[in-house]
This record gives C-alpha cells, sequence and structure tokens, in this order.
C-alpha cells in the first residue's frame, strides 16, 4: 500500500512523534510511505524510516491579514495536490485540523482515500469562526475521521458532516530513543533525592502554575523530594515566580526540553498531569510504560483511558488542587502503593504498543480502500483498553 501522512511539522511534540512512529511502522512492513510537511526539513526532531521518503513543502508561517492567510492556504492546497498527483497514494492520513481541511481540498477529485486524524478535544481549543466551519463541512468529504477518544468521537458526530468515525489511541513508543540534549538524572540528583515528573510545554492548558500551588502544599514537609519539569514554552517567567512566591524555587527544576526524556521517567518516583484540557497525552502513557505511576487531573480528555484508577495510577476532579496535592502525598508516603501501581503501569506498553495501534490504522485503512463507505466504525474499530 502506498500511504501518504500530511502533518505541519515534525518537530518535538505528540501528533508529530504519533506521525513518526506510524510512518516506521508502516515502512517496516513493505509498505511505501512519503511524509510531507509544510515546515522545513531542518526543524524536525523525530527520525524516520530510511525508506520513508520526506517531502518539505517549506510553506509555514503566519500570515498577517485574512486576504494574505486565504493566499498562502491557496498556495498549500495546491503544492500538496502536485506531491499527491506525483506520489499517487492509496491512503492520505493528514494530522491536526488546518492540515486535514487542506488534506481533503488538495484530494478532491484523485484516486485515493483521505483519512483525517483529530488530534484535540474540538471544544477546548476553538480555532475561529472560519476553520471551525471548514472542518464541520469538510470532514464528510473524507473516507473516515479518527477521533483519540470517546467524547471527542461523540463531539465530531455532532458537530461535523463526517460519515465515517474511528476512535485508535495513540501508540506509545518505548523504550524512547535518545536525541541530542541529554542531561543524566544522576549529573543533578543523588539517588537519596525523590523526583516528582512532569512533562509538557509550559503553557496555560497543562495547568503547571496548579501543579506548582499542590507541590507547595505537601513538599514543605518532605523535604527529600524535589519537582522536576521536561519542557519549554512562553509560561516559563510566570512559573519561576510562582515558585518563588510559594517557597519552593529550591525544590523547582525546569530543564527544558531534553534529549533523553526516557532516563527521567525510569528515574521518577511518580509522574503527575496538571493539565486544564488534553486530547491524548502522549507523556502520561509514556511514563506508564517505563513503570510510573501517575497522578492526573481527570480532565477533558484521555486521562480516564489510560490511567485506571486504584489499578496504575489515580485521578482527582479536574482543577482541584488541594485534591491533587492529597493524591501526590499519598503515593509520596507509600512505597508500597507505589510499587503497587509501578507493576501495573508497564502493561500500557502492551495496551498502546504500535503493533497493536498500528492493527488498528491497518483495518481502517483497508476498510476505506475498499470501497466499504457508509459504516459508522465507533464501536468497531475501538481498542480495549
Amino acid at each position: 500500500m502506498r500511504i501518504l501522512i500530511f502533518i505541519h511539522s515534525l518537530s518535538c511534540g505528540g501528533a508529530e512523534r504519533v506521525a513518526a512512529s506510524l510512518s516506521w511502522y508502516w515502512a517496516e512492513r513493505g509498505h511505501k510511505v512519503t511524509v510531507v510537511t509544510l515546515e522545513r526539513v531542518d526543524q524536525d526532531f523525530y527520525h524516520l524510516h530510511p525508506q520513508v521518503r520526506r517531502v518539505a513543502l517549506e510553506l509555514a508561517g503566519k500570515s498577517r491579514n485574512v486576504l494574505e492567510a486565504v493566499g498562502a492556504n491557496l498556495r498549500r492546497m495546491l503544492a500538496l495536490q502536485k506531491v499527491l498527483k506525483y506520489e499517487a497514494p492509496d491512503v492520505v492520513l493528514s494530522m491536526m485540523t488546518r492540515a486535514n481541511v487542506l488534506a481533503i481540498l488538495a484530494a478532491r477529485g484523485l484516486a485515493c482515500s483521505v483519512v483525517v486524524s483529530e488530534r484535540t478535544y474540538p471544544p477546548q481549543c476553538y480555532l475561529g469562526r472560519v476553520w471551525e466551519w471548514l472542518r464541520r463541512w469538510s470532514y464528510g468529504l473524507s473516507e473516515a475521521v479518527v477521533a483519540l477518544t470517546h467524547e471527542s468521537a461523540d463531539w465530531l458526530r455532532r458537530h461535523t458532516s463526517a460519515r465515517r468515525i474511528a476512535i485508535i489511541p495513540n501508540p506509545v513508543s518505548w523504550p524512547l530513543s535518545c536525541q541530542p540534549g541529554a542531561v543524566e538524572p544522576e549529573s543533578l540528583f543523588p539517588e537519596s533525592r525523590k523526583i516528582v515528573l512532569a512533562v509538557g510545554r509550559l503553557t496555560f492548558e497543562k495547568g503547571f502554575d496548579l501543579l506548582l500551588k499542590a507541590f507547595a502544599l505537601v513538599g514543605s514537609t518532605r523535604p527529600e523530594w524535589g519537582l522536576v519539569i521536561l519542557g519549554n514554552g512562553p509560561e516559563r517567567r510566570s512559573l519561576e515566580e510562582l515558585a518563588r512566591s510559594l517557597g519552593i524555587a529550591d525544590r523547582l527544576f525546569l530543564l527544558g526540553q531534553v534529549g533523553n526524556i526516557g532516563s527521567w521517567y525510569a528515574r521518577a518516583e511518580f509522574y503527575v498531569m496538571s493539565s486544564r484540557f488534553e486530547g491524548f497525552p502522549n507523556a502520561l502513557v509514556e511514563a506508564m510504560a517505563y513503570g510510573c505511576p501517575a497522578v492526573s487531573f481527570d480532565c477533558d480528555t484521555g486521562p480516564r483511558d489510560i490511567i485506571r484508577h486504584e489499578v496504575d495510577g489515580l485521578l482527582v476532579a479536574p482543577g482541584d488542587v488541594q485534591a491533587l496535592a492529597s493524591a501526590m502525598a499519598r503515593l509520596m508516603d507509600d512505597e508500597t502503593l507505589r510499587s503497587r501501581f509501578c507493576a501495573k503501569a508497564v502493561e500500557a506498553r502492551d495496551r498502546f504498543s504500535i503493533e497493536r495501534i498500528g492493527a488498528m490504522w491497518d483495518r481502517l485503512f483497508e476498510e476505506v480502500t475498499s470501497g466499504r463507505r457508509g459504516m459508522d466504525l465507533t464501536g468497531n474499530a475501538q481498542f480495549n483498553l
């Protein structure tokens, strides 16, 4: 099968990691795979299989006004259409809403099936009136729309014209490959120091301000514990200021983006996710695959599909700082509980393995290319978590 994946970039991010992982999976199985991005190749963070063809349209960038945006997106659509005509894929898989709309329009009239992947929980990520309308209208022109969770699938069914919806979660990458910029945990922390780990871009939606407040409630009486956050973003300075005001500046370690994140998952005592909202948090699955118990807000969407409450982690009410602090304290003070959760957390390696998730994509592709249309896959192409 000839498969073309279209995404904005291959920079460091969850959707980008999934695109790279799936392209590798299909290339290993003998499919002809092409990965197309709007961004330049020199912005790539993830490595692709040697047999994967890489095409960069080099048409990324922000527009200054509406007229310029219309022209830029028209050029992107025509450039992608040219690639589609040359590559002649059986299936086009696009990821992320704007790329999805461009892929659907570019493929009109061509002999390829278009499958689009909605990466977020749409109600939490308003795109503006024009893009919201384009999503609602264009998704019905695709052969299938893939959601990451039941909540997202329900929203897409109600608010778009999608004819066929599948629920396929993200695969986990384990073990993670090492990228440039490695920082070894032992270079900063002795074995006696216990680490609470969080990973993500330093932005409002990740809720790290809530995490700092929760850690401040429990950390003062547990001096052997430190909080490590991996990731860059615009909220860094405000988080540093908040840590100082909470009196935990010497216990907070904002290490930025590191190339050996797997080493940090393996070193941490447990993982905390404080997001206000998510799509399907890859870092949470990765941490658990490394045997890292997890504490998370039960936000929309993803955590409740990943953490099995009181089995491999703890879910608490969204935005409840006191509840998050109590759950963290419970794990800090109970090594037996951490060990029990750890033994179950590693099952994420199988639950979200690339083989299992890839097989779901394979079945969907077989269906759309065989011409079996008009069947809603929700309930038939789901993953039993």
